[in-house]
């Protein structure tokens, strides 16, 4: 079961990408993660993507396809993984494709969260964490119980930076700008499975599993 998982922030990428990987016992592969443990492990290939990090750069490419293919290449993904934050651009998955040729191996599916830009901003902008332990809240839908006081540890509620309005609204468009291309190509290659993640989260999920469960 090779899969992607896609969504712009605040969709609820994460919360679906962990019940997918339960339901079908498949590595959760995020981009972010690996490029982590590349650095933190030193390694030829984290090293090449640190030297455009420091500089801040983007980090080209081909670094990112070689990270990614040496991380699917193991074996715990012999028989499938869920990708997640990669590819971002077309250029990208064109190179995923050829990644997987060379192993014999395709996609199976590429699940698209769809969540319309004002109920993201509004998902994001009421988001507020427990500065001491991390807890999260949201002022609409998620209060805690004491205005300002995290329910578990008692510590102060802050509103994150990046979950300010224009930093958020920001995030959202560059997602969109750059993974509309992306959303086509899986489209036209007969991939995509647009999910409505404005639904609750097991409605969700369910239309996650029927998608999948239709194709293989």
């Amino acid at each position: 079961m090779r899969l992607v998982i896609m969504g712009p922030p605040g969709a609820g990428k994460g919360t679906q990408a962990a019940k997918i990987v339960e339901k079908y016992n498949v590595p959760h592969i995020s981009t972010g993660d690996i490029f982590r443990q590349n650095l933190k492990k030193n390694t030829p290939l984290g090293l090449k993507a640190k030297e455009y990090m420091d500089k801040g750069l983007l980090v080209p490419d081909e670094v990112v396809v070689a990270i990614v293919k040496d991380r699917i290449m193991q074996e715990d993904c012999k028989d499938g993984f869920l990708l997640d934050g990669f590819p971002r651009t077309a250029p990208q998955a064109n190179a995923l494709d050829e990644v997987l040729e060379e192993m014999d191996a395709r996609l199976d599916k590429v699940i698209n969260i769809d969540v319309a830009k004002d109920v993201l901003i509004e998902r994001a902008v009421g988001r507020r964490v427990c500065k001491n332990c991390g807890a999260t809240y949201h002022v609409k839908y998620n209060p805690p119980g004491r205005e300002g006081a995290c329910d578990v540890c008692s510590g102060e509620i802050i509103q994150r930076d990046d979950d300010k309005k224009e930093t958020v609204v920001k995030r959202i468009e560059v997602y969109l700008e750059q993974t509309q291309p992306l959303i086509q190509y899986y489209k036209d290659k007969g991939l995509l499975a647009n999910i409505n993640g404005q639904q609750e989260i097991e409605k969700v999920f369910d239309d996650i599993t029927q998608s999948i469960g239709r194709e293989i």
